[in-house]
């Protein structure tokens, strides 16, 4: 979950997380190389009345400012593709999960499983528990195996919701009608916290995401005690 002063992403908790992390690191590397010094160097030279007529009329210097851009759009693209195409793959998931975007909460189908279904409410802040968190707790937790491959497959009920885990790295829209899917797994335990990201209406902001990973014998038990 977010804290007070954050200044970059949340922790990551997923090997896309993790990508995704050091693509944007790389990114602003080469964002950064290159507006300062080509754009400093520029106008250092602009400045200087001996080469302004030779920078504004010659063909070398229109021939770099065409190429570099084009090299420095090179550099983004190809690790931006193939991690787009990491996150759009799902293969051989162990679980599949549907959730169904309401007005305004999240219900859950452990689709592997008969009889396995809820919903998921915000708890409101007069109902908090000490060390449970405003905004982001719900009465019940959407309960998943780390390091297992998860399908999730995302639809709205009524209008256009969004499900989205910034520590994992997903998001994608639940739209009325149609059916999107996530493939994702956790590397660590732990409680992750999303929200809703897309505007649905008045409680917008009253529909968060709880996902608790624990080892597979404790998700076995849990499916068991929720099955009885």
């Amino acid at each position: 979950m977010p804290f007070w002063g954050q200044l970059s992403f949340q922790e990551a908790a997923s090997p896309i997380m993790t990508q995704l992390i050091a693509f944007h690191d790389h990114a602003m590397l080469v964002l950064t190389l290159v507006i300062t010094i080509v754009a400093y160097a520029s106008l250092a030279l602009l400045m200087n009345k001996f080469s302004c007529r030779y920078i504004l009329e010659a063909q070398e210097i229109e021939t770099i400012w065409t190429i570099l851009p084009a090299l420095t759009l090179l550099f983004l693209a190809l690790p931006s593709l193939r991690l787009l195409y990491l996150m759009d793959e799902v293969s051989q998931p162990v679980v599949t999960v549907k959730t169904i975007g309401h007005q305004w909460y999240w219900s859950y189908e452990y689709t592997d499983f008969a009889n396995l279904e809820f919903d998921s409410y915000m708890i409101p802040t007069e109902d908090l528990q000490d060390g449970q968190f405003r905004l982001l707790e719900v009465d019940h937790r959407t309960i998943l195996p780390m390091q297992t491959e998860v399908r999730m497959l995302i639809t709205g009920a009524d209008v256009i919701h969004s499900w989205a885990l910034p520590s994992l790295g997903v998001k994608a829209d639940a739209i009325p009608g149609r059916l999107n899917q996530l493939g994702f797994l956790s590397s660590r335990p732990g409680v992750f916290y999303g929200q809703c990201s897309e505007i649905c209406g008045a409680n917008h902001s009253f529909m968060p995401i709880a996902v608790e990973f624990v080892d597979y014998t404790s998700f076995s038990q849990w499916v068991y005690t929720q099955s009885e």
